[in-house]
C-alpha cells in the first residue's frame, strides 16, 4: 500500500473540491460486448460471471485510480484489488464475498467457488476477510438495466460499485449492460473511460 502526496498530485484541487461533498460518488452505464467471453465460457464448461468477472478485476487492478482508497483521510494506492461480489444463496438471499485476485483465471475461480461454498453453507452476510482493497460488485441477472443507483451509507466512501445486467442480443451480439459508480474524488470520467477501454479489451481476448 503506497501513501499519495496529495499536496503535489495533479489532482489536488479536484480531490479537495469533491471530498467535502455529501455523496461524492458518479455512476454511468455502459454497454459491453460479451459475445467471445459467454462462446469462452461455453467451449471451456466454466462459469460465465466467473469470466467475465475475472475480466472486470483485470481491468480494476489496469488502473491506477480505481487501486485508489481514502484512508483515515489520506489517499492510498493498493497494489492488487480483490473481488467482493454478492453470492446468492437458494432462499433468494445473498451474502457479501471476498474474492482474491489472481491473473490466472483457474485460480481465480478456485478462490470464488470456495467462497460460493462458504456462503452457500452459513447464514453470515459479511465475508470473515473484509477491507476497503477491493470493488463492491453484484450480478442482476433477472433483467436488462439502463440506469442504477447503489445504496449510499451516509458516510465518506470511496470503494468504487460495479453491476453487471442481464444479457440483451443486439444485432447478433449478446450485450451486457454495466454499472459503475465512483468517487470522484479519486475516478474521473477519464479513468472509467480507461477501465471500459480495457475491460472491452479482455472479453475479446
Amino acid at each position: 500500500m503506497r501513501i499519495i502526496d496529495t499536496e503535489s498530485w495533479n489532482r489536488k484541487n479536484l480531490y479537495n473540491h469533491f471530498v467535502q461533498l455529501k455523496d461524492p460518488y458518479f455512476g454511468v452505464v455502459i454497454p459491453f460486448d460479451v459475445t467471445k467471453a459467454r462462446q469462452f465460457s461455453k467451449k471451456n464448461k466454466v462459469s460465465f460471471f466467473t469470466r467475465y468477472l475475472h475480466d472486470c478485476m483485470k481491468a480494476v487492478n489496469a488502473v491506477d485510480n480505481f487501486r485508489y482508497r481514502i484512508i483515515d483521510n489520506q489517499v492510498v494506492d493498493y497494489e492488487t484489488i480483490h473481488a467482493s461480489a454478492t453470492i446468492a444463496r437458494e432462499d433468494h438471499t445473498f451474502g457479501f464475498s471476498f474474492i482474491n485476485y489472481n491473473e490466472d483465471l483457474n485460480v481465480f475461480i478456485d478462490n470464488y467457488n470456495r467462497e460460493k461454498a462458504r456462503i452457500q453453507s452459513t447464514n453470515d452476510l459479511y465475508p470473515p476477510v473484509n477491507g476497503q482493497d477491493c470493488i463492491h460488485c453484484s450480478a442482476l441477472p433477472w433483467f436488462h438495466f439502463t440506469g442504477h443507483k447503489e445504496p449510499n451509507s451516509g458516510n465518506i466512501e470511496s470503494v468504487p460499485e460495479i453491476a453487471f445486467s442481464k444479457i440483451k442480443e443486439e444485432n447478433k451480439k449478446l450485450i451486457m449492460n454495466v454499472s459503475i459508480h465512483v468517487n470522484h474524488a479519486l475516478v474521473d470520467g477519464y479513468h472509467v473511460g480507461l477501465f471500459a477501454e480495457k475491460f472491452q479489451f479482455y472479453l475479446n481476448t
